[in-house]
């Protein structure tokens, strides 16, 4: 899957916004709403406590999952702002080529 595709969005997947206020902003999905909504963190603006409801079609979905996120994700435990702040560093820092398309 390319930066650009829309795939199903999976839970702590890495995603950056194409449009908008926030647009080139890095985030990891928190919560599916419906087949064209999804909710966002990335634990500095966008807390776990209060995520960005963003339509899919605004975002680009990166390969990259942040699998310990993902785990406690789907398994209904409570993430923290830090462990989001950590994986999308980490995600966004490895060398990987992440870019905008469009």
């Amino acid at each position: 899957m390319s930066a650009g595709d829309r795939g199903k969005p999976r839970l702590g997947q890495l995603v950056s916004s194409k449009a908008g206020r926030d647009r080139g902003r890095y985030y990891l999905i928190f919560e599916a709403v419906s087949d064209r909504l999804v909710k966002v963190v990335d634990g500095i603006v966008r807390r776990v406590d209060n995520p960005k409801q963003k339509n899919i079609k605004h975002l680009s979905f990166h390969p990259a999952i942040a699998v310990g996120v993902a785990a406690k994700l789907s398994h209904g435990e409570k993430v923290t702002n830090a462990e989001i702040r950590s994986a999308v560093t980490e995600l966004t820092s490895k060398g990987n080529k992440l870019h905008e398309d469009g």
